[in-house]
């Protein structure tokens, strides 16, 4: 079978969560598939790589550790955009050159996880399109480019990434427009590739930040992205898909004691209760408050 390859992008801070995105691809990967990670390594400690490599218990697979020269990103450096987007997210914009023998690859964020076998999403059919991925959550964006996609999972088409140079054409337009970016890499990919773009069913990348915040109802979702502020490693979120967080983590070396994970998550959803009645305290004369309800508990889809 050929291998699956799988790039993700993370510094020190954040191998704790990549690791978690790892164990979900392996857990769930079917017992015949080969699966070939390249870690975008921004600044790993050695500590956090051994423990990287650890889960190689859980299936064996390929981890490769992809030393980042920052000279290259001089220019995404300058993009003044939300203070919780790192340069590693502008890695992904430079694949086809740190990976020059790779063709194919799907692209993970770090607040991710993987309910599903990467398999049929990796071998999907481009078409004349260089990538793939799953409408954006973001309905404002929506609205002025309806095929304006999320850039947390992206099947990449490297091959021709490197024949058509879009790598130049990344970079051009982030010069052309470096005052005005708002949504960083996110923005520069949807610009750049507008009309060459495959969309994906919406289960391969469900957005959630609260349980009325959500891209999609599913019951299955295949890929859950937890987008903004709400990520499930923080006290006091209030993210319907917290749990798949917490399954996956007790796969790694950064799992918590049985005992202290339930007393740290039951006080964590009391303070995410209080915390979103305070912030929405008319929460429930909102209609999207009752069609999360109807959706979630009674269709069930």
């Amino acid at each position: 079978m050929e291998k699956i390859n799988v790039g993700i992008a993370c510094d020190d801070n954040y191998s704790q969560y990549a690791g978690v995105v790892i164990a979900s691809i392996l857990d769930n990967a079917d017992k015949n598939s080969e699966l070939c990670f390249y870690i975008l390594d921004g600044g790993i400690s050695e500590e956090n790589k051994n423990k990287i490599i650890s889960l190689k218990s859980i299936k064996e697979c390929d981890i490769n550790f992809v030393q980042i020269n920052e000279e290259m990103f001089e220019e995404y450096k300058k993009i003044k955009t939300h203070a919780y987007i790192s340069i590693a997210t502008y890695y992904r914009l430079k694949l086809a050159t740190l990976l020059p023998d790779i063709e194919r690859i799907i692209y993970f964020d770090c607040d991710m996880v993987v309910n599903k076998d990467l398999a049929e999403l990796y071998n999907i059919d481009f078409g004349e399109n260089i990538v793939a991925g799953v409408k954006d959550l973001n309905f404002r964006m929506l609205r002025k480019n309806p095929s304006y996609t999320n850039a947390g999972m992206l099947v990449m088409n490297l091959k021709k990434i490197k024949e058509k140079n879009i790598e130049a054409e990344f970079l051009e337009y982030t010069k052309a427009h470096i005052d005005t970016i708002k949504m960083g890499d996110q923005e520069i990919i949807n610009e750049v590739l507008k009309g060459k773009i495959k969309i994906l069913p919406d289960k391969w990348n469900v957005q959630t930040s609260n349980f009325t915040n959500r891209s999609t109802y599913t019951n299955d979702p295949w890929i859950i992205h937890y987008v903004g502020k709400q990520k499930p490693w923080k006290f006091g979120n209030w993210n319907y898909h917290i749990e798949y967080y917490y399954k996956y983590l007790r796969l790694t070396p950064w799992k918590l004691d049985e005992k202290e994970e339930k007393e740290y998550l039951k006080k964590s959803f009391f303070a995410a209760l209080t915390g979103y009645v305070k912030y929405r305290p008319l929460f429930m004369l909102r209609p999207r408050f009752y069609k999360a309800i109807w959706q979630t508990y009674i269709l069930r889809k």
